[in-house]
């Protein structure tokens, strides 16, 4: 069994007297650099001078500046701006002023564990990734509670390379719900298989595949759009709250019999092999050289597919039924 590490396992005396800089802030980045802020720490945000986020984070009382002078300026740089970004500015504005013994820290192993970042021998290089989305992590540390945390440490120059990352996790309310030790290979891997088998590609096709079946058998959309979209949720949140035998417990017994009898008919042994074929291509960094040169090449077939699937019938009806539903629908700030 994996250790758990909680807010007993961490003191955040260690970061009182470093300058913590947070390179972007998005959807994660505004997450940390308040909680760290909240939490006490020296914070300093760093962005282009374009940035759209440059008011926004001054607003929520940020001290703001260049990437180039937050990395001058820091002891302990976070580095949260999506990965097909990281490299290039890594190299412009990060690089030529990283100091001895400072330390470099992500919320993704992608970079590192491909290559794209070779930082140098004499900084602490470590992650802390919450395994939640960035108003999540806000939202739960302003109540009391915080999103779980994986930390990994790849370089470990002054000795006090775990120490700083499980402060830093503390510091944004990731040791009051537990921090899993990883490391940069295994967080990188599992968490693009997840992505791309399961949570978001796997679900997502799912979807579109139960509403298109039902449809062209000519059930009313709407009602299709209800069951095999909308009542997702509801679903997930079972599973969250207490498993899958949670779940199955608390449905009926028409749909947990469904389930158990029909499940393996849709998950089949093909869907297995080509998971483990998936999973091989991003161990063998197939899936990382394919996504670093569509980025090279300007995105040309992610955006024709996410302008394609926009399309998709589901989408349309799904904007009339949320409009129609206020408790839904929500945009997160």
């Amino acid at each position: 069994m994996s250790k758990l590490y909680y807010n007993k396992d961490a003191d955040v005396k260690i970061l009182k007297k470093k300058t913590i800089a947070i390179i972007g802030y998005g959807s994660q980045g505004h997450a940390h650099a308040r909680n760290l802020h909240d939490s006490g720490m020296k914070v300093v945000v760093g962005l282009r001078k374009d940035s759209v986020f440059w008011k926004r984070a001054q607003k929520d009382g940020l001290k703001v500046m260049t990437v180039a002078e937050a990395t001058k300026a820091s002891d302990i740089m976070m580095i949260l701006i999506p990965d097909d970004k990281q490299k290039a500015m890594y190299e412009k504005d990060i690089e030529p002023h990283l100091k001895k013994g400072m330390a470099l820290a992500f919320g993704h192993g992608f970079n590192i564990h491909f290559g794209q970042i070779v930082p140098p021998t004499n900084v602490d290089i470590f992650m802390v990734a919450p395994k939640g989305p960035g108003h999540l992590v806000r939202r739960t540390y302003e109540q009391g509670a915080g999103v779980p945390c994986l930390m990994a440490i790849h370089q470990n120059v002054t000795k006090n390379a775990k120490k700083i990352a499980l402060a830093y996790a503390k510091g944004i309310g990731g040791t009051r719900a537990g921090v899993l030790e990883t490391n940069f290979k295994e967080e990188t891997e599992t968490d693009l298989f997840g992505e791309q088998a399961v949570l978001c590609g796997g679900v997502s096709e799912l979807i579109r595949a139960g509403y298109d079946t039902l449809v062209d058998a000519g059930y009313n959309p709407d009602l299709a759009y209800f069951e095999c979209l909308h009542e997702l949720k509801l679903i997930v949140d079972l599973i969250y709250e207490g498993g899958i035998g949670n779940m199955r417990y608390s449905i009926s017994t028409t749909a947990a019999y469904g389930d158990v009898t029909r499940g393996p008919r849709i998950i089949t042994q093909d869907t297995r092999d080509e998971m483990k074929k998936i999973l091989g291509e991003i161990q063998d960094g197939t899936f990382a050289k394919e996504f670093i040169l569509e980025n090279m090449a300007n995105r040309p077939l992610f955006n024709a597919r996410l302008a394609q699937d926009k399309e998709h019938r589901i989408e349309q009806v799904g904007e009339k039924l949320r409009e129609m539903m206020p408790f839904v629908g929500k945009k997160v700030q």
